[in-house]
């Protein structure tokens, strides 16, 4: 296995709290993590039926077997043990003491805030960071394929095929994950659902439209959006606000966590042909949100990411709230640094400068290029470089 950077804020979190709860999308690598971040503690998945059935039936006794503390995987299966396991925490909150982990839904996340608020730290293992992945011996090394193959372990672990390891994570998603959390009669229509919001990732959200365009309601829509973002599928940056104009739009923007998924769900083929399609740039801009985000995640920090539009044309794809400073980020798949690039910062720079936002503003440029410079007063920073940057408090 390689190092991952959560594994610090991971051990932090053992020293703070007598449990420690880990979620994240499936086969993102949370179980291989946790057995090697803890490696003396027993460890108990309840994946098989009968550990399942055991948990459920005598959570008392399974709790007794592991008086001492253990790595318990796969907790959303028996969501009524964190019930259990909060009395037994009161009466001995030894720091460290069990490890949960979990593939996120709602279920899980509505567990945990009811039965281990203040009690256990949430963090999230997201698919690789680029220099995680970077850790891999056969590692792509261009933007191109990087966005195509994706960002899930076993794709470079193992050596699978991103084509075939991906369409077997889709089916293994919706036929069981989604069927766990949503009574989905028409599993087609939802894998259509999946889909479209792959063909919408970069851009504002609107769940009416999505909903038609998918043959559901407006209500259903919702449902499943918040499903696929509670499975760490998709993440939604709200708008940010700024005080002083009332003239700005307020609807989120979707984004796809892997852009290897978005170019699956898309059926775009491979590199070549993501390099001429019509949503290279906006795969792109997700990926870079995407690292951003993780940027955080691994150092047990709030995402703290929103964009910005006014409805006279202003944009800005990505702003980063980094205490006192906002780093305003634009996001271009190409090249070639192009000067009207830098238009739209230096437009939000000055709209800050004259309304009652005190923050500082940090410009940044990510491009698909392989130059770093810096012009005007903007980073200019080539893909490759984006985890070198500092975008956490």
């Amino acid at each position: 296995m390689i190092a991952r950077n959560l594994a610090g804020a991971l051990r932090a979190a053992a020293r703070q709290y007598p449990v420690v709860t880990l979620t994240g999308p499936r086969q993102s690598g949370k179980t291989t993590l946790c057995r090697a971040t803890f490696p003396d503690r027993p460890y108990v998945s309840l994946e098989p039926l009968d550990n399942r059935a055991y948990a459920g039936e005598d959570p008392r006794g399974f709790l007794a077997e592991h008086a001492d503390g253990a790595v318990i995987d796969e907790v959303q299966h028996v969501p009524t043990l964190l019930s259990y396991l909060q009395a037994e925490v009161d009466a001995r909150p030894d720091p460290g003491r069990f490890i949960l982990t979990g593939s996120q839904h709602l279920g899980l996340a509505a567990g945990v805030a009811q039965s281990l608020a203040g009690r256990t730290a949430i963090l999230h293992l997201l698919p690789l960071s680029l220099d995680e992945l970077r850790r891999f011996p056969r590692a792509p090394t261009d933007l191109l394929t990087t966005l195509w193959t994706g960002a899930y372990p076993r794709i470079h672990d193992r050596g699978i095929p991103a084509a075939r390891w991906l369409a077997d994570y889709v089916a293994t998603y919706v036929q069981r994950d989604v069927r766990t959390v949503l009574n989905v009669g028409d599993l087609l229509t939802f894998t259509t659902f999946i889909k479209l919001c792959a063909g919408r990732t970069a851009q504002e959200v609107n769940l009416t439209a999505l909903g038609s365009d998918a043959g559901v309601s407006h209500v259903t829509a919702r449902a499943w959006s918040s499903v696929l973002e509670a499975g760490f599928i998709v993440f939604r940056l709200p708008a940010w606000p700024l005080n002083a104009r009332k003239q700005l739009v307020k609807a989120p923007r979707l984004h796809l966590f892997d852009s290897g998924l978005a170019c699956h769900l898309l059926g775009i083929a491979g590199p070549e042909q993501l390099r001429h399609h019509p949503l290279r740039g906006a795969i792109f801009e997700s990926w870079v949100a995407s690292e951003i985000f993780k940027a955080r995640a691994n150092r047990g920090q709030e995402a703290h990411l929103a964009h910005f539009r006014e409805s006279r044309g202003l944009e800005i794809d990505l702003i980063v709230e980094r205490g006192e400073e906002l780093i305003a980020t634009e996001v271009k798949s190409g090249a070639t640094v192009a000067g009207d690039w830098f238009d739209p910062l230096g437009r939000f720079a000055a709209l800050l400068a004259a309304s009652q936002e005190r923050r500082r503003v940090v410009s940044r440029l990510v491009y698909g290029g392989d130059t770093a410079h810096r012009r005007g007063g903007v980073a200019v920073i080539p893909w490759h470089e984006v985890p070198a940057q500092r975008w956490t408090d």
